[in-house]
């Protein structure tokens, strides 16, 4: 659910402004409102400074040097060493890119040795020129030999090297390519490579000690730059009034933390105004679900946070990704290596890690359950197998048809549980006279299924599919005239080919459960004939590539098995929900210790 927000105003001498700001940043609850406006040249050079330092400390994490016990170095020094740093990167970058032009050219030279520049020299000033040939082998003559004056350098397929000397000023007419007489021999070039990565090794063991000794003081830099940043942004959406002597802030405080604030202006004598936000004022977005929904919040914003006037679909979409992951990977030996893996990993670790593991574990039981529902195991069929124990169970596995049934009706729960959810956020916002099409559309959707397939209530369902026409013509826009919503109505109903569309969309849950299915047989049979190679080497090749195998099918399957509900969701479900999205996460002003307090109350981590 969205966190509900009050909208404050505060009215504050200028004089005290500071005194304000700081209490204000003390106590973290509130979300200032930003003004549209052009940013000064001051924040924008904060904003540069806060991504140079992320950079400096991503690079200088994945040293992973040891703690040095010295003294710790100041908040200064952390910047210092994030400037000298910046500018050494740089300076690393192109030393290496220098590196690796010489590799090339010494790449490029070895077939034709270490060779002496100054006997070509010699050779060039007693008349006599030096031509560099290379062409393929097939195409290569002996007859040239006959020629001209003519040695093979090197011969390594498909190319062979040959170098000609005729007289200064002779031309060569051979069916080979001509290269350009080298500027440098290899052992020059590789002196001029040793001095580079000499260069390159003393800004590296300086970076060491700038990872080893100054870590946490670049982490100290980030969190005073942040919060002077935060503050320049506060002060630039600040506005002015009576010639600047009062000062005018507006901001967003959840409604379950805002007697703290009430009680932090009463202390200080801060008059304010407080009134439930419109729409247009656009607040801040703060979820707080359940402890299974919130492991779901990170894959609703990838797409968008709601805006704030509709519901949060992470409650409604969670249960169903879950169920379409194990559909997708649909076999119940991979749900078993990612539930206990990410067991073992969860008993290991701790933080933030923790909710990614948990979800894993989740999608790891709906795998199980969707792998022996469709009878997968490692890539075995187990309604083929002879295996006693399960006699009792086959009853309850699915075949393909049934598979393929399964798919397509899941799908349609819930693109019928969007419109449901659609229905209900029009009537929460507008009204119901507002939800009645949608209504219809349910109707007429559950009429057409009945009349072509289930046939449960006979004629009557072809009177609720006239029914749910009639709604969508007469109700797609309440504010229209009869002849506007007719038009709009019969716009509307040539949509139901979209609906038909999503519906096919959820074919894919079974087309990918049965190609990691396939593939996993695949790897099993062509074990099977690797372990005939021989009584020793056959069981241990058999080993390897079943781990191989089915190792290498659990990534891509799992990919899939991710982007594809994934993709279910933000399209097919979120179109069906009426989802617009566009919302702003809420950011209270607070000192960077203090910054994520707010959704830690909100959201503990589970």
């Amino acid at each position: 659910m969205i966190v509900p927000m009050k909208k404050y105003l505060f009215l504050v001498h200028h004089l005290e402004y500071n005194h304000f700001l700081n209490g204000l940043r003390d106590l973290g609850v509130l979300h200032v409102r930003k003004r549209e406006a052009e940013p000064s040249e001051e924040l924008m050079q904060g904003i540069e400074l806060q991504k140079d330092i992320r950079d400096t400390l991503h690079h200088l994490r994945q040293r992973q040097m040891p703690k040095n016990p010295d003294p710790e170095l100041t908040t200064s020094e952390g910047l210092e060493i994030v400037r000298r740093f910046q500018k050494e990167h740089l300076e690393l970058e192109d030393l290496k890119q220098e590196r690796n032009a010489l590799q090339k050219e010494i790449d490029f030279l070895r077939p034709w040795g270490d060779f002496s520049l100054e006997r070509l020299e010699q050779l060039e000033q007693a008349g006599l020129g030096v031509h560099f040939f290379v062409c393929a082998q097939k195409q290569f003559q002996s007859s040239w030999k006959e020629e001209y004056p003519l040695e093979v350098i090197h011969t390594a397929r498909p190319d062979m090297h040959f170098v000609v000397i005729t007289p200064n000023g002779e031309p060569v007419t051979l069916d080979a390519e001509e290269l350009p007489r080298p500027a440098s021999s290899i052992s020059t070039l590789k002196e001029k490579k040793q001095r580079l990565q000499e260069k390159i090794d003393i800004i590296n063991k300086r970076f060491d000690r700038f990872a080893e000794r100054g870590l946490e003081a670049v982490e100290a830099a980030l969190h005073e730059t942040e919060d002077t940043t935060q503050l320049i942004s506060v002060i630039q959406s600040t506005k002015k009034e009576a010639e600047g002597s009062i000062m005018l802030l507006e901001g967003f405080v959840p409604v379950s933390r805002e007697d703290e604030l009430i009680g932090f202006c009463e202390s200080n004598d801060i008059p304010f105004l407080s009134e439930k936000p419109d729409p247009e004022d656009k607040p801040p977005i703060l979820l707080k679900n359940s402890p299974f929904s919130r492991l779901f919040e990170p894959i609703g914003e990838l797409f968008s946070l709601p805006s704030y006037q509709e519901l949060d679909l992470t409650p409604f979409f969670a249960p169903f990704f879950m169920m379409f992951f194990g559909f997708c990977l649909g076999d119940a030996g991979y749900g078993l290596v990612l539930l206990l893996g990410a067991t073992y990993y969860k008993i290991r670790t701790k933080g933030k890690r923790t909710p990614v593991l948990t979800l894993v574990q989740f999608l790891g039981v709906a795998t199980i359950f969707f792998g022996i529902l469709t009878g997968t195991f490692f890539g075995i069929n187990l309604l083929e197998t002879e295996w006693a124990f399960l006699e009792n169970f086959r009853n309850l596995m699915l075949n393909s048809d049934r598979v393929f049934m399964l798919a397509l009706g899941l799908g349609l729960v819930q693109i019928l549980f969007g419109l449901f959810i659609q229905a209900y956020n029009r009537g929460r916002q507008f009204g119901f006279q507002y939800s009645i099409s949608t209504y219809g559309w349910i109707i007429l959707i559950l009429s057409l299924l009945d009349l072509g397939f289930l046939e449960w209530t006979g004629g009557i369902s072809t009177y609720t599919a006239w029914a749910g026409v009639g709604l969508i013509l007469l109700f797609n826009d309440p504010n229209a005239s009869l002849l506007g919503r007719l038009g709009k109505g019969l716009w509307e109903l040539y949509g139901i080919t979209g609906i038909f569309g999503d519906l096919l969309s959820y074919i894919r849950l079974f087309a990918l459960g049965i190609s990691s299915a396939i593939l996993g047989f695949v790897v099993n049979d062509i074990a099977m004939q690797i372990r005939e190679a021989g009584p020793v080497i056959g069981p241990v090749l058999f080993i390897v590539f079943l781990l191989f195998g089915h190792g290498l099918n659990l990534l891509i399957a799992s990919l899939g098995a991710f982007v594809h509900p994934m993709r279910l969701t933000f399209v097919e479900f979120y179109k069906n929900a009426g989802f617009s999205g566009g919302g702003k996460p809420y950011q209270p002003l607070s000192t960077s210790s203090k910054i994520n307090s707010e959704q830690g109350s909100e959201k503990p981590v589970p």
